[in-house]
């Protein structure tokens, strides 16, 4: 067959499997791949298309069926039938009939034949229709031409002599309004359909109009005048109240016909029952108007034309406020927005887009909207989705509270110093939780919970430009606040204190008259909140929060994060206050313990003490140095095992006996430790501690050779260093190091010497200098004999001061003490360099 003709079925993307259930519809059954081609060539005549369940997007496909032919039924075989019921539920454009199965189905083809004899008979139908219009118009040739074509009749003689019975069978009456006398004739069907009888009907246009609903009696009598003022066409659809109460709908179409003058003398035209089509329809729109999703339709020109209740309540506009009217003039905030942009690229590419936007105000609304192109034009399905963006973004901003408290805990406390603590904290506050920030702390010696007992502390502002004026408002507001200002109250009551608007007014306000007042113009905030910084046994500080000009005020939420943030940053910076002081208390006491060195004609003495980072661990590291009477210098360096106040305790003890039994004159460093070790057991002392004991002395030889002899000893501690004059480094080692003091009293303990040319230098450190948790004592030996070399031939206390910085950690983990000795030349002066020298009475000068 290669012509298609009028009434056949065509079946696109359909499996085998289907083509075999359906061919029972065969011949008529056909697979075709280009449906809007076979469409378009064969002008719409096909009475079923049934869609495939291969075909990708089935309603898109209904809609593109439905704009061709709107007299084809359209039936789609899928496995997802509730989806695709649902999507064609929401889509314009798909007819009512539209059948939606599973391809396995067992009454399937039953139901396909059904909806096709529904296609023929609609067909027909209209067929009818047009042959009563050509008839009543005074064309009865045309009648039986326009049957057979569109009814599919054999001839046209046929068609005519079954006429009257197609008529019949389709339900349609015909009527005939004498426009001169008044008389309004129908057939028997009209008066049926109108509910009369031939006794009841008095053939007036009043009958007619006494069954119209009243509603629809205007717009109709509006309609029929205009036919008859422009003997045009006539066309209407109306409700009819008949006797016992029920409505039908009821399509009429007519003509009005001219005399020779041109003035209509009758209106011709046919009736027919729609009731069924209708009260789909309105189901139809019950169902649009009962959704919970707005709705809004648009024809070409962007003018709405249908808009639901829900739409109404959404845009808090009367759709008698938006049908008519454009979109654009409607709201106009959609325009050169991202909701323009997305209508007209659905309308452009024929798609559905989906898409969330903000309206603002009056609505003021988050909107989650689908673009659905449509034949006429454009529908838009949209809800308010303002509440859910509002918990989304309370949880996101709750989300990254959680962050921020999580950062500056991490980040406040991996310092213990509290201004720097005090620091890090307005860099993380600005611009995450205001505009510029200030905090200020509690002076470590008062609690007074008064403002005088504060002292500013750090400052920030997200402007560069303007961090200046908040430092230097931060640090001369203090002494100008009024007793009723934020920072008094707050420092009072320990409670947050909020001025929520107006804030630079208010606040000016609260500070004497002056350049302060001045600064705080300049910043204007907007909003300021004061928050304490509570501690374990009090306020610690106190932290001020502004927005500016540009930001909102503070909402409870920020507040809320705000007091999370206080909460937190105060016992971070209360633990810094007590490190601090612990520190303070312990490097005291230690420090009490380490009195100045002596300083001999030819011999510069230089110390050092670096306290641990960690207060508790203050505490066992020890230098001294003193004179002999004979006039040698002992020196000593030594660690006790243990970092804490006990362990310095300790070190008080064995610095003692070491000291009283070194200062007279004895046969050396070994003759010392072997003293201390017999003292510490008859005071039953549980001491341990490593130590280096040296003995610089000097003959009159090596004094005019230019040399001294220096003798040691080292109980289990780190090796000192000799720069020589030339740059080189030695280390002085004995081999393996001889035991700590307090192990063993009695064990063997071996003596070294070195000679030492003037100019040299020697390095007495401790074990916190080369080891640390990072670092072992080798590698930290090599590192440190490196550095000295590069440090060879500068001033001895630049050096101290340079090995210490160059080899400790900003936070070093153990305490460190250094004892460097630099031999100066005996034949001149001390150099002024090495300051005075300091003698025992009871020791003569070189």
């Amino acid at each position: 067959m290669t012509e298609l003709e009028p009434g056949r079925c065509l079946l696109v993307g359909g499996s085998q499997s289907e083509s075999a259930a359906l061919a029972p519809l065969a011949p008529e059954l056909l697979d075709g791949a280009a449906l809007l081609a076979q469409l378009s060539a064969h002008n719409g005549q096909f009475d079923l298309v049934i869609l495939g369940s291969a075909v990708v997007n089935p309603i898109a496909v209904v809609q593109k069926v439905h704009r061709q032919d709107s007299a084809a039924q359209v039936a789609v075989l899928t496995d997802q039938a509730v989806e695709v019921r649902r999507q064609a539920s929401f889509a314009p454009g798909v007819p009512l009939e539209l059948l939606v199965a599973g391809p396995a189905e067992p009454d399937l083809l039953e139901r396909l034949q059904a909806l096709r004899a529904a296609a023929v008979e609609r067909r027909r139908h209209e067929a009818v229709l047009a042959a009563v219009m050509a008839r009543s118009t005074a064309e009865p040739a045309a009648a039986p031409a326009a049957l057979a074509q569109a009814g599919g009749l054999l001839s046209p003689a046929s068609a005519w002599e079954l006429l009257t019975l197609a008529i019949d069978a389709a339900g349609i009456g015909t009527f005939d309004w004498d426009l001169v006398t008044g008389t309004l004739s129908w057939d028997t069907r009209l008066i049926e359909l109108f509910g009369y009888d031939v006794a009841t009907f008095d053939r007036t246009i009043e009958s007619f109009n006494a069954r119209l609903h009243p509603d629809d009696v205007d717009r109709v009598g509006a309609l029929l005048e205009h036919a008859i003022e422009t003997t045009g066409d006539y066309s209407a659809e109306y409700r009819v109240v008949l006797p016992d109460g029920t409505q039908r709908w009821v399509a009429a179409r007519g003509r009005a016909l001219p005399d020779e003058a041109g003035t209509a003398v009758r209106l011709l035209g046919a009736a027919w029952d729609i009731s069924v089509r209708r009260e789909a329809q309105d189901r139809v729109a019950a169902l649009v108007e009962s959704m919970a999703i707005g709705f809004i339709a648009m024809d070409a020109s962007w003018v709405m034309t249908h808009v639901n209740e829900e739409a109404e309540r959404i845009t808090m506009t009367p759709r008698t406020e938006l049908l008519g009217r454009t979109l654009w003039e409607a709201f106009p905030a959609t325009v050169g927005t991202e909701f323009e942009t997305n209508y007209r690229r659905a309308t452009s590419t024929g798609r559905p887009v989906v898409f969330e936007a903000f309206y603002p105000a009056p609505l003021n609304i988050w909107v989650e909207v689908r673009a659905v192109p449509t034949p006429d034009g454009l529908a838009l399905y949209f809800l308010d989705i303002s509440t859910r963006r509002r918990a989304q973004e309370l949880a996101e901003r709750a989300t990254e509270r959680e962050r921020l408290l999580s950062r500056i805990t991490e980040q406040l406390s991996t310092t213990l110093d509290a201004d720097e603590a005090a620091e890090r904290l307005t860099r993380l506050l600005v611009p995450a939780v205001a505009d510029w920030c200030i905090v200020s702390l509690v002076h470590d010696e008062e609690n007074s919970g008064d403002h005088r007992a504060l002292r500013s502390v750090t400052s920030w502002h997200h402007d560069p430009e303007r961090r200046a004026a908040v430092d230097s408002y931060a640090k001369a507001r203090l002494g100008v606040l009024h007793d009723d200002s934020l920072v008094v109250r707050a420092m009072r009551t320990g409670q947050v204190h909020l001025l929520a608007e107006d804030a630079t007014a208010r606040a000016r306000e609260m500070i004497q008259p002056g350049p302060v007042r001045d600064l705080l113009d300049g910043l204007a905030p907007n909003s300021i909140a004061v928050l304490p910084l509570p501690g374990r046994n009090g306020t610690v500080g106190m932290l001020t929060l502004c927005t500016g000009p540009d930001r909102a005020t503070f909402t409870s939420e920020d507040l809320v994060a705000a007091r999370h943030v206080a909460a937190r940053a105060g016992v971070v910076l209360d633990s810094a206050r007590l490190y601090r002081q612990q520190r303070q208390l312990a490097e005291g006491f230690q420090r009490s313990l380490l009195t100045p060195p002596p300083q001999p004609d030819h011999v510069q003495i230089v110390v050092r003490y670096v306290p641990a980072a960690e207060a508790a661990e203050v505490g066992g590291d020890w230098y001294d140095a003193f004179l002999q009477p004979s006039g040698a210098t002992v020196l000593v360096i030594g660690d006790v095992v243990g970092h804490d106040v006990q362990a310095a305790a300790a070190m008080g003890q064995a610095r003692t006996i070491v000291r009283a039994l070194a200062a007279r004159d004895s046969d050396g460093p070994v003759a010392v430790l072997s003293q201390v070790e017999r003292v510490m057991q008859t005071l039953q002392s549980e001491i341990l501690a490593t130590a280096v004991v040296a003995r610089l002395e000097q003959e009159d030889a090596e004094r005019k050779a230019g040399w001294a002899r220096l003798r040691w000893t080292n109980a289990g501690h780190p090796p000192p260093m000799v720069i020589f004059p030339d740059g080189q480094v030695e280390v002085l080692e004995q081999g393996r190091p001889d035991l700590l003091l307090g192990v063993r009293p009695d064990a063997p303990r071996r003596e070294s010497q070195v000679s030492l040319p003037w100019h040299s230098v020697v390095f007495f450190y401790t074990d916190g200098l080369v080891e640390s948790r990072h670092e072992d004592i080798d590698h930290g030996l090599a590192r440190l004999r490196s550095t000295l070399g590069e440090l060879a031939g500068g001033d001895l206390d630049d050096l101290c001061d340079e090995v210490l910085a160059r080899m400790l950690p900003g936070n070093p983990g153990d305490d460190v003490a250094l004892l460097a000795i630099q031999l100066h030349p005996q034949d001149r002066p001390r150099p002024v360099r090495a300051g005075p020298n300091r003698l025992p009475p009871d020791v003569a000068p070189d």
